[in-house]
């Protein structure tokens, strides 16, 4: 796959409800603050409202949900990440392998008068513990993107977390693409830069903080390594990226230019081949590789009814050990809601992901039984799930630290401050207590 230097920006409408899904990787609305949206013809329309309600329609009572003692036997030690006084929102967050230092995306909070971002950046934060190594919060946030460039998606090297890989446009996008999904009145934009590529850069503070200080003294690092270059080139949108356990692979989605209908793909570090995945009608994406590195999972709206279902395939090798293909696709959702954002449990057994099911008001995390593999399909309605979340908002794009102690995701529980009609979605995390379905 070649690359030139994309010159406009694409936006790919999806069907998710602009009401729920603030802190999405690639989201570019936020739901807890209504404003208006664009139209398939770029024409202004008004936004619903925080529930789903176009604006003018009767209010709804929301109802509070006490998520401390409904997620008791689920979760504990909940604690707030990232801050409204620091952030207008945050999330797509995720742990480094050894559980020190997280990265996410994020839009800042400006100064007083000033606009913000249109778009995320990238941060780091090291996590701050106590004694018993119970998460307490993180240190101050460290951008790690370029200017006004568009941000998604980031992660961190399975063997030297001080390698990041996330997507980027590296530079301001070029122009902005109108059009749109619309459920109902909700309206929810999931732009899709043409010029996004999968970037890499070394963050000198994580490699200091795992090598010491002699060693990182020792090190000179160049401009071109601690700033975002990309992994490859493509003409078209590539992002939603992740590292094979052993950092030989990463998994990413990808669309051509003048297609709307993105595709997995993995790229081999040693050979420098990309090679495609899944490549059925729709939008593929949001994919990950398994704890050992033998089977992915991912999301796809393929049957083309505004809806995402959840799907695991195995993986094939070649003699190399390189990856060819995928075998034994195996859907494990198919119902009328949307669901995405899976991710894996470290026992490889079953995923966490976000859900439609309790409403479009209120977005919460489930887990869901992952037959192992070789076995054939089944019924999906035949696996077990479970409820993990209960709060009030959108909860979602849960992960796991790489021991399973923990879970971080995005949510919208946290306090209001001053000026906000709803918390915004910021980044939480929850020691484990059980999960499995």
């Amino acid at each position: 796959m070649t690359r030139t230097n994309p010159t406009d920006l694409r936006l790919l409408a999806f069907t998710l409800a602009a009401a729920t899904l603030s802190g999405a990787c690639n989201a570019q609305s936020d739901p807890a603050r209504p404003s208006e949206t664009r139209g398939t013809h770029g024409a202004s329309q008004p936004a619903a409202n925080q529930d789903g309600r176009p604006h003018g329609a009767p209010s709804q009572p929301v109802e509070i949900l006490d998520w401390q003692k409904l997620e008791a036997g689920s979760l504990a030690d909940h604690v707030q990440l990232t801050s409204p006084e620091r952030f207008l929102k945050a999330g797509e967050q995720y742990f480094d392998p050894q559980g020190r230092w997280i990265i996410f995306q994020a839009v800042a909070r400006p100064a007083p008068g000033a606009q913000p971002a249109p778009h995320y950046s990238m941060y780091i934060a090291k996590l701050r513990r106590a004694d018993d190594g119970r998460i307490t919060g993180i240190e101050e946030p460290q951008l790690i993107s370029e200017p006004d460039s568009w941000n998604s998606c980031g992660y961190f090297h399975p063997r030297e977390p001080w390698r990041v890989i996330f997507g980027s446009t590296i530079r301001p996008p070029s122009g902005v693409a109108s059009g749109g999904y619309q459920r109902g009145t909700n309206r929810y934009m999931w732009l899709m830069p043409r010029e996004t590529e999968v970037v890499t850069l070394v963050v000198p503070q994580i490699y200091h903080d795992y090598r010491g200080p002699q060693i990182s003294e020792e090190v000179l690092w160049t401009h071109e390594q601690v700033h975002s270059r990309p992994v490859f080139e493509h003409d078209g949108y590539d992002a939603e990226c992740a590292y094979s356990p052993d950092g030989r692979h990463i998994v990413y989605c990808s669309a051509e230019p003048d297609s709307f209908k993105p595709d997995l793909f993995v790229f081999d570090t040693q050979t420098g081949r990309s090679t495609p995945l899944v490549t059925a009608e729709g939008y593929d994406g949001g994919p990950f590789f398994s704890p050992n590195g033998r089977r992915i999972c991912y999301r796809s709206d393929r049957t083309g009814n505004d809806l995402l279902q959840l799907f695991v395939a195995d993986l094939v090798f070649d003699s190399s050990g390189a990856i060819t293909g995928i075998t034994n696709e195996v859907q494990l959702t198919d119902n009328e809601h949307v669901n995405w954002a899976p991710f894996w449990h470290p026992s490889g057994e079953f995923l966490v992901y976000a859900t439609s099911e309790v409403g479009h008001h209120n977005y919460e995390v489930f887990s869901i039984e992952v037959p192992p593999a070789g076995v054939p399909a089944g019924k999906s309605a035949d696996l077990r799930k479970r409820r993990i979340t209960h709060a009030t908002g959108f909860d979602g794009l849960p992960v796991f630290s790489t021991d399973g102690q923990w879970m971080m995701w995005c949510s919208q529980r946290g306090p209001k401050i001053e000026g906000e009609e709803r918390p915004s979605s910021q980044v939480w995390a929850a020691r484990v207590i059980n999960l499995a379905p």
